[in-house]
């Protein structure tokens, strides 16, 4: 049985995520089609990125994984597959996987060249789902594509060192359903850098010298419940996912708020860190 998962920035109002479940169940009869996400923001591939980093290795090994976000063809932006870790990825060479190919190298990449044997304004129903088939009945890459060995960049994507490594600079890459703020970086490279120091986190005019290992640990747990007041209160920690996360203690769009909103920060907005002499 194939394992297909999607990755989209359709949503759920429209047919467009029916229709691509429907041509894979027409093509492959016994297929489980997962959802990870319809709700990416309209061609942000940092986020789809983000978002599929986080989640294939969770499944079976062979699984497919079609993403659909700025996926139209053109000269700039052709279309896809990449073998890694015995996954399978179908997509836009547009930068979407080189966040996953910057921690795993691929075995193997394929530019899909069926398009002449396609018409179709709506690739990933169209183009994606017959690729999926294929892989999904034992098809080789070679046959739908051509081996390349370089895909896209993705910019930003790692931060910047400077003032001889007592300066981090990072970017906000994803903002979640609860409004915490994922930056791009990650613990074992933010931990190389300090070597042990002090340091001092500023993200627009807010500041922060800690970072916590869970958001609890903000609760000092000998204060009576009735007497705590840590609700709406901003924290640092590095996510199930190893990224510096911003966020905002229990936050709530619609009561406390959350670190997008109370802080002000958005995608690709600057938060640095300052390495601090003894």
């Amino acid at each position: 049985m194939a394992i297909i998962t999607l990755t989209t920035d359709f949503g759920t109002k429209d047919h467009f995520t029916g229709a691509v479940k429907g041509a894979l169940l027409s093509e492959i009869s016994d297929a489980k089609v997962v959802d990870i996400s319809h709700d990416i923001s309209p061609f942000s591939i940092l986020e789809a990125a983000y978002v599929i980093q986080n989640a294939f290795s969770s499944f079976p090994v062979g699984s497919i994984h079609i993403i659909g976000v700025d996926s139209e063809i053109s000269e700039e932006n052709k279309h896809i597959v990449v073998q890694l870790n015995d996954h399978y990825f179908i997509c836009a060479n547009n930068g979407i996987m080189s966040m996953i190919c910057d921690e795993i190298n691929p075995q193997k990449i394929v530019e899909v060249n069926i398009h002449d044997k396609i018409s179709t304004s709506f690739p990933v129903l169209d183009v994606f789902v017959k690729v999926a088939a294929h892989i999904s009945r034992g098809g080789t890459l070679e046959v739908i594509g051509k081996l390349i060995t370089i895909i896209k960049p993705i910019k930003n994507i790692s931060p910047i060192i400077k003032d001889e490594r007592n300066l981090l600079i990072g970017n906000v890459i994803y903002i979640d359903h609860y409004g915490n703020v994922i930056t791009n970086i990650r613990k074992r490279f933010f931990e190389s850098i300090q070597k042990g120091r002090r340091f001092e986190i500023s993200a627009r005019n807010h500041k922060f010298k800690h970072i916590y290992n869970n958001y609890s640990d903000i609760i000092d747990f000998n204060i009576p419940i009735e007497s705590r007041n840590n609700e709406g209160q901003g924290l640092v920690v590095f996510n199930s996912s190893g990224y510096l996360e911003i966020a905002i203690f229990r936050s709530n769009l619609t009561t406390v708020g959350s670190a997008s909103t109370l802080l002000g920060l958005n995608m690709m907005d600057t938060v640095s860190i300052s390495f601090l002499k003894d």
